[in-house]
């Protein structure tokens, strides 16, 4: 799933694809954000690590687990 992430002071938000649940994800920030956590530790599909500062965030972006379908819908 793609997750986006808004930071305060940056023209371009933070975009790449997880592994993780939405709910896990959502989880992670929330906790993040009502703990006073300095900072927010992803990784992407492809094994790289983001660190985002958490006084930095101005969204999160949560894709859905549902893959997209390929064709016509009638």
């Amino acid at each position: 799933m793609e997750i986006r992430i808004g930071l305060a002071n940056t023209a371009r938000e933070l975009s790449f694809e997880s592994d993780e649940t939405a709910e896990a994800v959502k989880k992670t920030v929330t906790d993040a954000l009502e703990a006073g956590t300095g900072h927010l530790s992803f990784t992407d599909a492809k094994g790289n690590s983001y660190v985002v500062p958490t006084t930095a965030i101005t969204f999160v972006e949560v894709g859905t687990d549902q893959s997209r379908r390929v064709g016509f819908v009638a």
